[in-house]
């Protein structure tokens, strides 16, 4: 069998499936234009894929029955696809907050109160200390503490934020969190902002439900944290806006991704968080060996059949190269989970999640690692993410393939195959009106 090497990842997974949209929202130029208008403008089309639209017909219609026929209408519609707006606690965000509340964009998450993250009054970051691109970052080395300036490092939040936040009462269960996230029931996007040295970007655009790994995570300020395969970036940031890390490790062991990762990290985190943000070169399925029991928290994004970018290849060669390596990323990501599993300390918790509906790299994985790590245990994410966002994404927790029934051994007593699926994972699939994902998540315990 083919191994896959970092090179061919790269091929895989190089286009990220929650970037990129076909409606764009740009800002009005010129004589009597409002700061705040918009208007939709068009990017080229893309071709569709009959060969990858007829293999995901034969799978996914199996595994998801009617919910596959309205997600393939969205696949099949680009322009209905939704974007969320990631804010950037670290840069001043006020004048992009009033954008898009006025164009109607409402909070995603509960917001925390400001006691909880600022003192001695507003307080906000300094943007001018930025410095371009890898040189902003360490290389990955666990001696690096916090330093005595990091006590004085505030995120920026206005009273208006956390009271637009407050009033939208999305979820009950899920916990407050300082990361903030807007999102419209159109498909609109606020355009892309360019890297300008010594300043950093205000916001993230990405498909919402990238985010719900990162919640799963429970990040808390002081967590020794792993991203085990980072690039091209967003949910390390995501991770940063959730909360301030002793560490955060990105990991990724291609140059050119690791690239990218790096100018991402520069474009959105200040460089008084050079001691805490760093990134590591390291191959990831041998990360849990070298760095074993170190880490609080671990982020195994695995790279996967990009059901969004795949059913877009225009490429007929590299279609057919994809779909035989689509048969061996279990495997790959199996060996990614086991990794991460043996890097994380007793107590600690692994999240594993793709951007693919495929259950063969989603819950058959998380299956086939529980029976080669007896003391890795999974957790339930129905009620805490499932039920606290039902508002906003379509979930499904329990894969049709007949190839997929539950393993008695990993059953619990009197446990029903539904509860048995959702402790496996649950999976974001896109609807019309709800078009984020798909995205699928586990979080697994490792035992004390």
């Amino acid at each position: 069998m083919k191994k896959l090497t970092p090179t061919l990842l790269w091929c895989l997974w190089s286009s990220n499936c929650h970037t990129g949209p076909n409606v764009v929202l740009q800002p009005i130029k010129g004589k009597g234009a409002r700061n705040n208008e918009v208007r939709k403008t068009q990017k080229t089309e893309r071709s569709l894929c009959p060969a990858v639209l007829s293999h995901f017909d034969q799978q996914y219609s199996e595994e998801l029955g009617d919910l596959w026929t309205s997600a393939r209408a969205v696949f099949l519609d680009p322009q209905s696809w939704q974007y969320g707006v990631m804010l950037n606690r670290f840069s001043v965000v006020t004048d992009i907050m009033q954008i898009l509340q006025s164009q109607g964009f409402s909070a995603l998450l509960p917001q925390t109160q400001v006691s909880q993250f600022m003192c001695n009054g507003a307080s906000t970051v300094s943007n001018s200390n930025n410095k371009e691109g890898k040189d902003n970052l360490l290389s990955c080395h666990h001696t690096s503490k916090g330093s005595p300036e990091d006590s004085d490092f505030q995120p920026y939040i206005t009273s208006h934020a956390l009271t637009q936040g407050s009033q939208s009462k999305p979820c009950l269960t899920l916990p407050h969190t300082s990361l903030q996230c807007y999102i419209h029931s159109s498909p609109l996007r606020f355009p892309s902002q360019a890297h300008r040295p010594g300043q950093l970007k205000q916001y993230y655009l990405l498909n919402a439900a990238s985010l719900l790994p990162v919640l799963a995570l429970q990040i808390r300020d002081g967590d020794k944290v792993l991203d085990l395969c980072s690039a091209p970036g967003g949910k390390a940031i995501a991770i940063m806006q959730s909360a301030t890390p002793e560490l955060l490790c990105c990991n990724e062991p291609d140059p050119h991704r690791r690239d990218w990762l790096s100018k991402t990290l520069a474009s959105f985190l200040p460089s008084s968080l050079n001691n805490r943000v760093v990134v590591s070169a390291q191959d990831g399925q041998a990360f849990g060996q070298s760095e074993a029991g170190f880490y609080d928290k671990v982020l195994v994004d695995a790279p996967c059949s990009n059901d969004r970018s795949w059913l877009y290849s225009s490429n007929s060669q590299q279609v057919a190269q994809r779909l035989k390596d689509r048969v061996r990323l279990p495997v790959l990501q199996a060996q990614l989970l086991r990794s991460a599993l043996s890097a994380v300390r007793p107590g600690g918790v692994v999240v594993y999640s793709t951007c693919t509906l495929s259950s063969f790299e989603n819950y058959a994985v998380v299956e086939t690692v529980l029976k080669d790590f007896p003391e890795a245990e999974p957790e339930d994410l129905w009620e805490e993410i499932a039920i606290s966002l039902k508002k906003y994404f379509e979930f499904s927790s329990y894969p049709g393939h007949s190839q997929l029934r539950p393993d008695p051994s990993l059953l619990p007593e009197s446990s029903a195959a539904s509860a048995y699926h959702h402790r496996l994972g649950i999976l974001v699939v896109p609807q019309p009106g709800k078009t984020w994902g798909p995205m699928f998540l586990s979080r697994i315990r490792r035992k004390e």
